[in-house]
């Protein structure tokens, strides 16, 4: 190998390690530009690649990603031109979180972009077989292909700038990115989200912002324990650098007639203040309260912006509720869904997003105030539930 390509393979190393899921977790905590150091010289010398502490057979697996070819040279060698070289890699990496992937949320985020993969590259079941042989794993076809009839046509992915990084709290980042081309999307709709620092591995996040002339997309992201792309997303990315969105999804939040009440936890708050800036775009008389829930003042992130939304709309009441603050005030005093309640009126369509606890008894609690089943709005956790 030439020293020129050495850099390139170093990264295509750690690119395929980091999609293995049964490698990457012995990259968590490791310093990877030391690491990537260690390699370049090992392709160098001709010496074994660092341990991490992986096992024999592991290590084995690990030296393998370094001596062979790519994965698209491989698919281009038997098929040419069925895939790009550009954009294999993310299929590679797509393809072999699948294989060992049980999430169902996250698979079915692997699977929303693999299906519009499947459909806009031609692939056919005939090339399953060179493709497994090509990533050493058997991939699940049969779901692939069941999400290709269900995705529809349009780009697998949309390449996105990341323009502005802001740490509003303490672990939630308020992430602004600007597509390569426009993402066609509604408020209220999820998309998932990919970072190159963590290949294959895509999650759910909802827009914070109504379609901007500009195209222009806000995220809210969370820093979750165990949660390598939250964590990523909130830690370390920052400004310049590319992310990767893909195809966006119904959750059961789109603005239906009539005044709302729309119920916040946490960044549950993203698709709410969406559909917020929704109605602003075409204001029609209709009332919106939103009640935007967190545990102090100091984790109320986007509060700047709801008290400019709120100065700029008349019909719009903000209405914080802090569950764990002894200083708020009494109307303010309480998790989002018990103060939500004392602002419950009339024929109100009422919007709840947050945390799982949250969710869970919301339904119920909403029932037995009197909201009709049909009123009551609330995220699938994934789509084609």
């Amino acid at each position: 190998m030439t020293e020129a390509g050495i850099p390139e393979a170093v990264t295509r190393w750690l690119s395929l390690v980091a999609a293995d899921a049964e490698l990457s977790p012995y990259l968590i905590g490791v310093d990877r530009d030391r690491l990537a150091a260690h390699v370049a010289r090992a392709l160098t010398s001709g010496t074994e690649v660092p341990s991490l502490g992986w096992s024999e057979a592991e290590h084995r697996r690990a030296e393998s990603y370094l001596n062979r070819s790519t994965f698209w040279e491989q698919i281009e060698d038997r098929y040419p031109g069925l895939l790009t070289e550009q954009e294999a890699p993310l299929i590679e990496a797509a393809l072999r979180r699948l294989a060992g992937d049980d999430s169902r949320p996250n698979r079915l985020a692997l699977l929303s972009i693999l299906g519009r993969a499947y459909r806009r590259f031609g692939l056919r079941a005939e090339h399953g077989r060179i493709i497994d042989e090509a990533l050493k794993r058997t991939v699940p076809w049969r779901l692939v292909e069941w999400a290709a009839t269900r995705v529809g046509d349009g780009p697998a992915w949309w390449p996105v700038e990341v323009l502005d990084h802001d740490l509003a709290c303490d672990g939630v980042a308020v992430i602004t990115v600007r597509p390569w081309r426009r993402l066609p999307y509604q408020p209220g709709q999820a998309v998932p989200v990919c970072t190159p620092r963590r290949p294959g591995r895509w999650r759910w996040y909802c827009p914070a912002n109504a379609p901007r002339p500009d195209g222009t997309v806000e995220l809210h992201v969370r820093a979750v324990r165990g949660g390598a792309v939250s964590t990523s997303l909130v830690h370390q990315v920052r400004p310049k650098e590319l992310l990767h969105l893909g195809p966006p999804a119904d959750t059961g939040l789109s603005l239906h007639d009539g005044d709302l009440l729309l119920i916040a936890g946490g960044t549950g708050l993203a698709p709410l203040r969406a559909i917020v800036e929704q109605v602003a775009a075409a204001p029609d008389g209709r009332r919106v309260t939103l009640v935007t829930g967190s545990r102090d003042v100091a984790s109320l992130y986007d509060a700047i912006t709801l008290d400019k939304l709120q100065q700029a709309h008349d019909w719009l009441t903000v209405v914080p509720a802090f569950s764990h603050d002894l200083l708020a005030e009494p109307g303010e005093r309480g998790d989002a869904l018990t103060v939500a309640l004392d602002h419950l009126r009339g024929e109100q369509q009422v919007y709840v997003c947050g945390p799982p606890l949250m969710l869970a008894g919301s339904r119920l609690r909403l029932l037995a105030a009197g909201v009709p089943a049909e009123r009551i709005h609330l995220p699938e956790r994934i789509p084609w539930r």
